[in-house]
């Protein structure tokens, strides 16, 4: 059945979402050929069949998304963009796989588990307590996991997030870092507060934040806490120690569920000291009620670079 479909691209330069000579809606047009696709002003009107026109609908969102963020929208992220559009299902028509990949809604947008790795984190999370995701820089194990975190407390199934990184200096020294100890402490959390500023109002945020709703800690402030009614997340795990990963997993109370994420790739800790992520991962599997997921390159949603390089990378391990 055809239907008509509109965007609007209000407050962004119209160019940014078209691109230079209209590149990047050339390109998806190459990839909709059976999708009319018109632009007038700061509006494109689409014309197809339902199913294609959810995809790239939602594509063309990701798209207007980036602009704001960004303020541009480059030609890798157009193509990287369109293969996701195109990565396989286990089943399901384009628009089923679509709208099962929502993971939670936001104000202006829907966060997507975009890879194979990703839905496998995503359905391992509600089967599971205890989830791992292990995999390298780029597979968005971070983002999901948050992701997975928010919807659980829009859900009503956890009463407040949770969220850890070990605090390890990643080759430079955490005393000579300007400010408190609040502010030396900072620059290792901000990722997981920039996930959550994608996913909830920077008003809403802060409230959260200061009811206490949602909490982001350095890894060494759970100690002697038991955790109820909670979504517990513990990111950049490789950089936690055997003694600081048994920590974090026993503070689990009832009713709770937790998430760990790392890269076994890019431990910063001393030599002399195990990763307890690592150590994890070779005595946990088996527990009934907690999971693995390995993501790997073809998982990666960064620039397309990033995948070479970690190939790159992990040819030179192996010859090693």
């Amino acid at each position: 059945m055809i239907q008509e479909k509109t965007i609007e691209i209000e407050g962004i330069e119209p160019v940014i979402i078209f691109g230079p000579h209209d590149t990047h809606i050339k390109k998806i047009r190459a990839e909709f050929p059976d999708i009319s696709i018109m632009a007038r002003g700061n509006t494109l009107l689409l014309k197809g069949k339902q199913e294609e026109l959810q995809v790239l609908q939602q594509l063309l969102g990701e798209m207007v998304n980036l602009a704001q963020q960004h303020g541009e929208v480059l030609d890798n992220d157009v193509s990287t963009l369109l293969s996701l559009a195109f990565t396989p299902v286990s089943s399901g028509t384009p628009a089923q796989s679509a709208n099962n990949d929502i993971i939670v809604t936001t104000k202006d947008y829907a966060v997507r588990a975009k890879t194979n790795g990703q839905r496998k984190m995503v359905a391992e999370a509600r089967h599971n307590d205890i989830l791992f995701a292990i995999g390298p820089a780029g597979t968005g194990k971070t983002y999901t996991a948050v992701a997975i975190a928010v919807a659980a407390w829009k859900a009503k199934q956890v009463k407040r997030i949770v969220l850890a990184r070990p605090a390890v200096e990643a080759g430079e020294s955490l005393g000579f870092l300007p400010g408190d100890l609040a502010q030396k402490i900072d620059p290792y959390l901000r990722p997981l507060y920039d996930a959550l500023q994608d996913m909830l109002t920077a008003e809403k945020l802060r409230a959260l934040t200061e009811q206490r709703i949602i909490e982001i800690v350095p890894l060494a402030y759970m100690r002697g806490r038991t955790l109820n009614n909670a979504f517990i997340i513990l990111d950049e795990a490789q950089n936690a120690s055997n003694k600081q990963m048994k920590m974090c997993l026993t503070r689990l109370g009832i009713n709770s569920k937790a998430i760990i994420t790392g890269d076994v790739t890019q431990v910063d800790l001393p030599k002399e000291i195990e990763s307890g992520l690592m150590n994890a991962k070779n005595i946990l599997q088996g527990i009934k009620g907690i999971s693995f997921v390995f993501l790997d390159k073809s998982d990666v949603v960064r620039h397309k670079l990033v995948r070479d390089i970690i190939s790159a990378y992990e040819k030179d391990e192996e010859q090693e």
